[in-house]
């Protein structure tokens, strides 16, 4: 698979995210929302940070057992229940997202939900990847 990140000076410098991936592979792979959920189906992290943490290896888990690699993501999308808090803690949860997924980034968007599925949850992401 090869991708490009696509990002036009036209558009603010992104931080974080692409404008824009053309993504040429074989294979697309749909990731259903993860949330800070252990393996028993509880949800862990009391803070923000921890659970997005959490939610990103769930989400790098299910990629990875699909044959799939962090560069390999054309598209994350963050269900947040406080964007203030989210950008608030942004460059805390950039350095997790650096240190567990690299710098290669999708393109991305934050969204804010009333709730999640479970009412702990914090964050969900979800998104889709491109692969050989």
């Amino acid at each position: 698979m090869t991708t490009e990140r696509v990002n036009p000076p036209e558009l603010a410098p992104p931080t974080g995210f692409s404008h824009a991936v053309v993504a040429t592979g074989s294979r697309v792979l749909f990731l259903a929302g993860q949330t800070a959920l252990d393996a028993d189906g509880k949800v862990t992290g009391g803070t923000l940070q921890e659970q997005f943490e959490r939610a990103l290896t769930n989400l790098l888990t299910a990629l990875r057992a699909a044959g799939g690699t962090p560069a390999d993501l054309a598209r994350v999308t963050v269900y947040a229940t406080d964007v203030a808090a989210y950008r608030a803690h942004a460059p805390e949860l950039g350095r997790i997202w650096r240190r567990l997924a690299g710098r290669d980034y999708p393109a991305m968007a934050v969204v804010e939900v009333v709730r999640l599925w479970d009412e702990q949850a914090r964050v969900e992401l979800d998104g889709f990847a491109v692969l050989p």
